[in-house]
């Protein structure tokens, strides 16, 4: 078996097409290639700016995801808080948020562990970006 490529020092094999995907639902995939009917749309100048995702949302979304692939014991659930696109801060709430879980899904189910990881990531993310954001550089 041939290792990953590498790129930076993070593996790109195992990551790769779920973090492609994730980039890909959190950005939005626009597809310039005129409505239903096949006409064109509007010139880029005349559409309405993309919108943005706030700080914590995002935070919440990329915990939220990778707390199920943890819990799920999926083959990405091994990775380092870089190769899933977390900030150190993230990946504390991420270990917070998947330990809360696991507890979580013995005592009343899986159904009860997805509903505690959305609750948990919504508020911690929300906690750490109430005044605007982690301090001391992007990686935090």
């Amino acid at each position: 078996m041939r290792p990953s490529p590498r790129r930076y020092g993070v593996p790109l094999g195992p990551a790769l097409p779920y973090t492609l995907t994730l980039a890909a639902v959190l950005t939005g995939c626009a597809d310039d290639r005129g409505d239903a009917d096949g006409r064109p749309t509007a010139p880029a100048a005349s559409r309405p700016a993309p919108r943005t995702t706030a700080a914590g949302d995002l935070c919440a979304r990329l915990v939220t995801h990778w707390a199920r692939v943890v819990l799920d014991g999926g083959a990405q659930a091994g990775l380092d808080y870089q190769a899933m696109g977390l900030s150190g801060g993230q990946y504390d709430i991420l270990r917070a948020v998947v330990d809360a879980a696991r507890a979580e899904e013995k005592a009343h189910g899986p159904a009860a562990a997805g509903r505690l990881i959305v609750q948990q990531a919504d508020r911690r993310c929300a906690d750490r970006h109430r005044d605007g954001g982690p301090t001391g550089g992007p990686w935090q």
